[in-house]
């Protein structure tokens, strides 16, 4: 007879919640699938990417990837087709035993914007268990008194598979004394029962063999049989009985194996065999059989194995007890695990960032941390954290998640490289705790410009400098890395008296070194203003810069140059007149003389280095002025030739001479006379004098004697008259004033000295210099020669003058 236990409406309801699947997912804000089990590696299980709003492509791009915790990865992502698969066959039994629904949870991390996206898959069972009962045979012994209606437990069959794929009827053997008989338990349960349907009788039959067979409701049905065997025994009218109808007992995880739990107890009043009780389980999971040990004879119940909480919170089990003559009764126990806190917080660094640049802001996600502890309630709850002198915090995002972020700006000239020391820590007592730490580089950026020692730089270096010599060295430092810190140095565009300073000094890019391109002068320019700019190589890159001032010292390079007597340029020599009148100290002329050197390479002195008369005069060391060292005698030589020596101070001292020629007469005729009667000298300039020069000699003399009576009138009108001074007028046409000669900036003016005369003569031509008669050292700019009158005279004596030089141009 079969009876076949179904669920009404169970597939009914299992395509009803298929169809209404997606529909549920969005609204509970998860992605759900189904998927069937069993199925080959690569099954298409749901298009991940539409679901995300992503295209497949993006899969790739913007880092999104499955994270699951605790488990084997079951399924993977086709980045090409943008769909989920299966990762490789799945076996539902595996992973959910009996349970109704069968879901396995993960999360869909994008990783660009570090969001998690809830999935569940649920795991279709198919039909791919067959239902088993756990012995192959099973005996019972019923006493031949037992009476019709007698119900005898049978072992349940087991099928792993659920719904209609699992257990559905069981089916007895057909025999006249036994039926099959199931009903529905209080827990849900659908337990076998063999019913005696009519009295035993040993003699007639001493034992019964009966065939149990279990189904499912697969498609094809797959069985499994049990085999029975009843022996019918003599009358035994008291079964065991259990002192309690259900054993509870609670003990912790951590109880060591071979811990002595609980022990049963059942009492049968028969005697001898009829009275004897053994235990034995009874309907028990193979599981628990392989943890727990059951005395047969004591009824204790010991682990053999250490219990897990994490693994079964409660282990039932039944207990049968069972008498010599085969009589039986049963209890149930129940070992309930309490959990201790023997499990470390589990963390996991989902997603991490080994590098960020310095300029990162702050709330910048550094990793995605998850936290898991197996133990539950107060050991199960987690904190996490790090230490507080780092700029970066942990924000929570739900009970398993937390994401690292930073707290400030990050400097990586301050600290390159952060190790951060995750800590999870649960509630358990005692606590405990798991660290791991995270390695974060903190890369540069050009946020420092490279900075010089010092804003301002100055430097000496003498003048005549070689071409391309080191003159100085600037060095400008960079706290950046890398190539953000390589220095390069340039000068700025400039101009040194009309000429770029890149044509004077160029400097090394790479060094700072300064290099001189040209010698320089210190009489061009003293010093050298540059701009020194240090520049980096980053991008974009920075800069700064640094004066730098260029003194030059002076070096004794310029000897004296004599600006009086100047040197005749049409091969005429100048001569200098002293009376014979003269007296000791009288001043002839005054060498006038300029250095374009500065400080003591410019000092300088003068001395007589050679001279016609010794003795006769002497050169003033500082002046310049040539004076009568004595009274000038009637034996002294008309003519006296001296050479005056400039020397500057320098180191080596530098020179420059000059030869002077003195006439010696107390009047102009006597000039006029002794030159006559003079010997050609061997001095090649004297030879030129010829009888012209005689001739414009005596001519000149008379003019000058017409000049000095002239001279004296305006004087004397001048001292005693103011009238005569405003009534005079005019000015002397002709006549040669001092003149103004510039060397290079520096001005000097000649001076003049009265009752000097100047004779020069060449080959053809004679002419007189009269200089202003004036004792005192006088400078007179040849504009105020041009706007004033140099002498005041009467307009006759002018004129008389003119014929006196028209008469000397004439011969």
């Amino acid at each position: 007879m079969a009876i076949w236990v179904k669920l009404p409406g169970y597939s009914g309801l299992v395509l009803l919640l298929l169809f209404l699947g997606p529909l549920l997912n969005a609204q509970a804000g998860k992605i759900r699938y189904s998927v069937p089990e069993e199925t080959d590696e690569g099954f298409f299980v749901g298009n991940i990417a539409k679901d995300l709003g992503l295209q497949p492509q993006e899969l790739v791009e913007r880092g999104v990837r499955i994270v699951s915790r605790g488990r084997t990865q079951l399924f993977a992502l086709n980045t090409g087709s943008g769909s989920l698969v299966t990762a490789g066959r799945i076996d539902r039994e595996e992973l959910c035993a009996q349970s109704l629904q069968c879901l396995v949870s993960f999360n869909i991390l994008v990783e660009d914007k570090m969001k998690l996206s809830p999935v569940e898959v649920e795991i279709i069972d198919i039909n791919d268990n067959t239902p088993q009962f756990q012995l192959e045979e099973v005996e019972f012994k019923m006493n031949e008194l037992t009476a019709p209606g007698t119900r005898i437990p049978l072992p349940f069959g087991q099928d792993l598979d659920v719904g209609i794929n699992s257990l559905q009827s069981y089916q007895l053997s057909s025999n006249p004394h036994f039926s099959l008989d199931v009903q529905q338990g209080a827990d849900g349960s659908q337990p076998p029962e063999m019913v005696l349907q009519s009295p035993l009788d040993r003699e007639e039959e001493a034992v019964h063999h009966l065939l149990l067979t279990a189904s499912d409701g697969g498609s094809p049905v797959l069985s499994g049989t049990l085999r029975i065997r009843v022996q019918v025994v003599d009358a035994n009218d008291n079964p065991p009985a259990f002192t309690q109808a259900q054993y509870h007992v609670s003990v912790p995880e951590n109880v060591p194996p071979g811990t002595r739990l609980l022990t049963v107890k059942a009492t049968d009043p028969d005697e001898g065999a009829n009275g004897e009780v053994t235990y034995s389980f009874h309907n028990t999971d193979q599981r628990v059989a392989q943890i727990f040990q059951l005395d047969s004879y004591t009824g204790e119940i010991s682990n053999k194995e250490p219990l897990d909480f994490e693994e079964y919170k409660v282990y039932p089990m039944e207990i049968q007890a069972q008498d010599g003559a085969a009589l039986m009764s049963r209890s149930k126990v129940l070992i309930k695990v309490l959990d201790v806190n023997d499990n470390a917080p589990d963390v996991t660094i989902t997603s991490v960032t080994t590098a960020v640049p310095e300029n990162f802001p702050p709330g910048t996600i550094i990793a995605l941390i998850s936290v898991h502890d197996q133990d539950s309630g107060d050991n199960g709850h987690t904190t996490c954290s790090i230490p507080g002198n780092l700029p970066f915090k942990l924000e929570r995002l739900d009970d398993s998640y937390y994401r690292l972020v930073t707290e400030g700006t990050l400097d990586r000239e301050l600290t390159s490289r952060y190790d951060i020391t995750v800590t999870a820590t649960d509630q358990g007592t005692p606590t405990l705790s798991t660290e791991m730490s995270i390695s974060l580089q903190v890369t540069d950026i050009n946020d420092n410009p490279p900075a010089f020692s010092q804003d301002s730089y100055s430097t000496y270096i003498a003048e005549n400098n070689p071409r391309g010599a080191s003159i100085f060295s600037v060095t400008a430092h960079d706290t950046d890395s890398d190539e953000n810190a390589q220095v390069t140095y340039s000068l700025a565009e400039d101009t040194l008296q009309g000429t770029p300073l890149s044509s004077y000094v160029s400097i090394n890019a790479d060094t700072g070194v300064l290099y001189a391109l040209r010698s320089f002068d210190y009489e061009q320019f003293q010093d050298l203003q540059l701009r020194v700019t240090a520049h980096d190589s980053g991008d974009p890159p920075l800069s700064s810069n640094a004066s730098l001032s260029i003194f030059l010292l002076d070096q004794n390079d310029n000897a004296p140059k004599i600006l009086y007597p100047t040197l005749p340029t049409d091969g005429s020599t100048g001569v200098e007149l002293a009376p014979r009148s003269a007296e000791p100290g009288y001043l002839v002329t005054k060498v006038v003389a300029v250095d374009r050197d500065s400080g003591q390479n410019a000092w300088l002195s003068y001395r007589l280095l050679k001279a016609s008369e010794p003795g006769l005069f002497v050169v003033g060391l500082h002046t310049g002025e040539v004076r009568t060292a004595r009274a000038l005698l009637d034996r002294d030589a008309l003519k006296q030739s001296l050479v005056v020596a400039v020397q500057d101070h320098g180191q080596p001292p530098l020179s420059a001479t000059v030869t002077l020629t003195v006439a010696v007469a107390d009047s102009i005729p006597d000039v006029l006379a002794d030159l006559g009667s003079l010997e050609p000298s061997a001095d090649p300039d004297a030879s030129d004098l010829t009888l012209y020069l005689v001739v414009a000699v005596a001519v000149v003399s008379c003019v000058f004697l017409a000049f000095v009576i002239v001279l004296l009138a305006l004087r004397l009108r001048r001292w005693h008259t103011s009238r005569l001074l405003q009534a005079s007028g005019g000015g002397l046409e002709g006549l040669p004033a001092s003149h103004f000669v510039g060397v290079d900036g520096v001005q000097a003016f000649l001076q003049t000295y009265s009752h000097e005369v100047s004779l020069t003569a060449d080959s053809g031509k004679s002419h007189l210099i009269f200089p202003q008669p004036n004792y005192a050292d006088t400078l007179i700019s040849q504009e105020s020669c041009e706007k004033k009158d140099f002498l005041s005279a009467p307009q006759s004596s002018l004129e008389d003058r003119k014929e006196i030089f028209s008469q000397v141009n004439f011969l």
